[in-house]
């Protein structure tokens, strides 16, 4: 492609941002989809993301602590300047059932229960994180909603002693939430031994389910470059 072509066609030449962080680690998604891979995005980053006129911005993770992230209105400016944008798993689930009336395209299990209204609060998707490589500190809330639903259909656990977990974790400040200190705090929710084959179980298996959304998300711009609908 000649230099007058690519300034004529600019999205051709140009690659999808992704704002990416404890969700899936980078080097993964590498693996999937070549793209320009952001750290949790921040007030303005939306906007400056869209000044470089990518394809398409893939919103997975933003900041919650450290400073604001990137408000409604942002990623709406966006969205009317022309700029696609997909979100899933964490702050893009968020925002995407906010602004899917406004073209905004959102992607996995979280964003449709957020969709439904299964899930309600912001601190479901909450986590702190490594500032030094972004890996999880603190286990989502939504996360532990999944293990333990995965628990009670094999019958490791049953439906009184979920709703039991459920509120515990509910309970505990989301920078401070992880499986451990579920576990510790269940005493009064089922006997010891049951509690060791739960956690068992959740060490076994792989319940991360904004990483499996994450994961959605890059195939859904890969067929959004080849000019497919994103599922």
């Amino acid at each position: 492609m000649s230099a007058r072509q690519r300034q004529k066609a600019p999205h051709l030449a140009r690659k999808p941002i992704v704002f990416l962080g404890p969700s899936l680690r980078a080097e993964e998604a590498r693996e999937i989809l070549d793209a320009d891979y952001r750290p949790p995005a921040r007030r303005g980053d939306m906007t400056a993301a869209a000044r470089e006129s990518p394809p398409v911005i893939g919103l997975i993770d933003g900041v919650f602590l450290a400073s604001l992230p990137p408000s409604p209105l942002e990623v709406l400016e966006v969205l009317r300047g022309g700029t696609a944008v997909m979100g899933a798993s964490s702050l893009g689930a968020l925002r995407a059932v906010e602004l899917e009336s406004h073209g905004m395209v959102g992607i996995g299990k979280i964003f449709a229960m957020y969709r439904r209204r299964q899930i309600i609060a912001d601190d479901e998707v909450a986590l702190v994180f490594s500032g030094e490589d972004l890996r999880p500190l603190s286990e989502p809330l939504v996360n532990i909603r999944y293990g333990l639903s995965a628990a009670r259909r094999v019958g490791v656990i049953g439906a009184r002693e979920r709703q039991c977990l459920i509120r515990i974790a509910k309970e505990i400040y989301f920078a401070e939430r992880t499986w451990p200190l579920v576990f510790h705090s269940a005493k009064n929710c089922m006997d010891s031994d049951r509690l060791e084959a739960l956690a068992a179980f959740i060490d076994q298996g792989a319940f991360d389910l904004k990483r499996k959304d994450a994961v959605q998300l890059l195939h859904a711009v890969r067929k959004f470059l080849k000019g497919e609908r994103p599922t």
